[in-house]
């Protein structure tokens, strides 16, 4: 992984940990975002560490220090300039540059220089400083083509010795050139600047001390500037270390055609086509290790270690939104609070200790880690193989009820064995090509495979002899139980198959199912359309019987009730309920309840005999249990009484009694086409008040209703409005 780590570190701007502080959710979504982009990569800056600390003590900056800050406002002003929709465009627009800094910004070039021009005391100075260096050069060209000196020169070049000019010439020069001796050649020669030029020079040091000052004034009032700035400079350096961290992964993805995932709130790993960052043309892994151990076996060279290694890899760039090679749709990856390898050999000579006992020590420390991800390669390593399965049998039991997630490679058949029979470990053995005699790098789960050792001992030079006769020590039942173990591999293969094809089974029979779910709603949306012209085809029909209503015309009411019925679907028209008469005798049923009735009191009411007891009833909650024959009567009588109807007085009512007559109030009032009607029930103790409100409240025809005013009867009164 390291090699992996550092091409990724590459890409920042400036030094960052792995880590991005803050909601990983949110900084994924801006990472998203920003790889939907095209976009320049920012320019390789410092930590503003030193410079915040400077300007906080009232520190002066030189030019580069002030250039780096320079740096990164130019940057996000080439976002803003793009107007970027979505996160990234409102993330750039919360960048205000104060008016102060852009005063500062424009006395730099976009390569860091001073801009000497904007300063006419500066570009003056500039200009002496380039007439002197003309008159140096000058001089020492009259020089080089002098025949007093043409003998002692080596060659015809003007030569930079400690940022001075000066020839290069043979020894004895001095009794024709008078001059200081910078330095001496490989070949001996001396490097002399002549004192013809030491006026030139010392006009530019000169000049060059002119141009200092005034360059430290400049520090000096930007500094100041900056000084204010120090809240917006906290902030700017905050957000590039977000943006340096979001575009380096994309950045970095892109370049390599990685994918960027991050590990989700969960423990499960479920890879597609990763590829670990090791490997060059590597066979893509695909694994399901949701469980909470997976135990990987077979052939020796097959594979296993660099599965655990990618496991623990895809883990580890997960937890910290590294760009991977992998299926990003098809796999899901979990989040760890630690990821721990133990793979290398511990023994020490040093600290005496064995490679046993090493391993031991390390297995305590696991112990102590909490919501682990953790590899252990050739787990048996050390020691004896049986005793070794019994007690990592146990420490796994142990591992698996602390809640840790552990990869385990083995040759341990005994251990793979113990751990087979528990739902919560996954099994995985590396595949041998019998016929090339090689391992194909491919695993499959739920079997526990051979370790193919007399092949792999053939593969790599040992010879045939001893194999063979290796193979008879190690016996026939060894032998029966590996082709067991083989037969095993090959009915998953074969097992694994038929899956395959239920699967595809399965996902046909889904699709139709959507399908017909899809033309389910959209029948069902139809019938509600039309449902819904039916009913204002209704609701225009009754609007016609109403205005027939208020006309007084019998029969053009009863026509557009007739034609407003006809509107309605069938299963909603109403059904007549037959009215039933009750005599004194006949046996009745009221509730649960069988009787006889003894008295009546009007039409309405009714004295019943129950088992020995007599109790009073409305007649509306009566049924006849036998059934009588009745001549079919019908009796149709409508009062349209224009200037009457409008009010209803019920004081001195029953509650049952007042609701029955309220609702052939209303009833008549709908016929005759009023709007708003007022009812008198008085106030008195409450209940024939409490009544009324409740019939009016679910009564559908019933728009509003409210208190009357007070010379209407106020509290004792209700205005209804229809």
């Amino acid at each position: 992984m390291s090699e992996h780590i550092t091409q990724f570190k590459s890409f920042f701007s400036r030094e960052h940990s792995l880590y991005i502080e803050g909601d990983q959710e949110l900084h994924f979504r801006y990472i998203k975002e920003l790889d939907k982009l095209e976009f320049k990569a920012p320019p390789k800056v410092v930590d503003f560490y030193d410079i915040k600390g400077h300007l906080k003590k009232h520190g002066i900056l030189n030019f580069e220090q002030i250039f780096e800050i320079v740096k990164i406002v130019r940057y996000f002003r080439y976002f803003q300039k793009r107007e970027l929709d979505g996160l990234i465009g409102e993330w750039m627009q919360k960048f205000d540059i104060p008016e102060k800094f852009t005063e500062i910004e424009k006395y730099f070039t976009n390569d860091g220089k001073f801009e000497e021009n904007l300063d006419e005391n500066l570009f003056r100075l500039t200009q002496r400083i380039n007439e002197h260096k003309g008159n140096i050069s000058g001089a020492l060209k009259r020089m080089m083509s002098s025949s007093k000196l043409t003998g002692y020169l080596v060659d015809t070049q003007v030569h930079l010795i400690n940022n001075e000019e000066c020839l290069l010439v043979r020894g004895g020069f001095n009794h024709v050139l008078k001059g200081a001796i910078l330095g001496r050649s490989t070949g001996g020669f001396f490097y002399v600047a002549p004192d013809s030029v030491l006026k030139s020079k010392e006009q530019i040091r000169f000049i060059e001390q002119e141009r200092e000052a005034i360059f430290y004034e400049y520090t000096k009032e930007f500094s100041t500037k900056l000084y204010e700035l120090q809240a917006f400079i906290n902030f700017i350096d905050k957000e590039f270390t977000k943006f340096d961290n979001y575009q380096a992964r994309v950045l970095f993805a892109k370049s390599k055609n990685f994918q960027i995932i991050k590990s989700k709130k969960d423990s499960k790993i479920i890879l597609s086509d990763f590829i670990h960052p090791a490997l060059h043309k590597a066979k893509p892994i695909n694994v399901d290790f949701s469980k909470n151990i997976l135990m990987i076996t077979g052939v020796n060279a097959g594979g296993k270690t660099m599965l655990l290694k990618s496991i623990l890899a895809s883990a580890f760039m997960a937890k910290y939104i590294i760009p991977m090679k992998l299926n990003a749709v098809k796999s899901s990856i979990g989040n760890f609070k630690a990821v721990q390898a133990i793979i290398d050999d511990p023994q020490n000579v040093k600290n005496d200790i064995s490679t046993f006992a090493g391993r031991m020590q390390q297995f305590s420390r696991i112990f102590e880690l909490k919501s682990a991800l953790i590899g252990v390669d050739e787990i048996e390593l050390g020691t004896d193989s049986d005793e070794a399965a019994a007690l990592f049998k146990v420490i796994l039991d142990e591992l698996i009820k602390r809640g840790q997630k552990v990869v385990v490679t083995t040759h341990h058949k005994r251990l793979a064995a113990l751990m087979a029979d528990r739902d919560d470990v996954e099994l995985m053995a590396a595949i041998y090509d019998e016929e090339q005699r090689k391992p194909t790098y491919e695993f499959m789960q739920g079997i526990i495979g051979k370790s193919y050792a007399f092949e792999t001992a053939s593969r790599y030079g040992i010879a045939n002899n001893i194999v063979n006769e290796a193979k008879n020590v190690y016996g026939d039942n060894s032998e029966k139980l590996s082709l067991l173990i083989e037969r095993g591999s090959q009915l998953e293969r074969e097992l694994k198959q038929k899956h395959k094809k239920v699967d595809e089974k399965l996902d046909e029979i889904y699709k139709k199912e959507q399908a017909l779910k899809t033309q389910k709603e959209e029948l069902f949306r139809e019938l509600e359309e039309q449902k819904a012209v039916l009913k204002r085809s209704y609701d225009v029909a009754i609007s016609e019987a109403k205005s027939a209503a208020k006309a007084g015309d019998m029969r053009e009411i009863h026509r557009a009730m007739n034609k407003a019925n006809k509107k309605l679907p069938p299963q909603k028209q109403a059904t007549l309920k037959r009215s039933e008469v009750f005599n004194v005798g006949d046996k009745v049923k009221y509730h649960s309840q069988k009787g006889t009735i003894i008295s009546m009191k009007g039409k309405n009411e009714a004295t019943l005999e129950i088992d020995g007891m007599r109790v009073r009833v409305k007649t509306k909650h009566l049924q006849h249990t036998q059934f009588i024959k009745q001549k079919p009567t019908t009796n149709l009588q409508v009062n349209v009484t224009k200037k009457a109807g409008l009010k209803c007085d019920l004081h001195g009512m029953r509650a049952d009694e007042a609701c029955e007559v309220l609702d052939k109030f209303l009833s008549d009032a709908l016929i005759n086409g009023w709007d708003e009607v007022i009812v008198y029930h008085g106030i008195g103790t409450g209940k024939l008040s409490y009544a009324v409100k409740n019939f009016l409240a679910a009564h559908p025809r019933v728009k509003k209703f409210e208190d009357a005013p007070q010379h209407l009867g106020g509290f004792g009164a209700k205005i209804v409005t229809l």
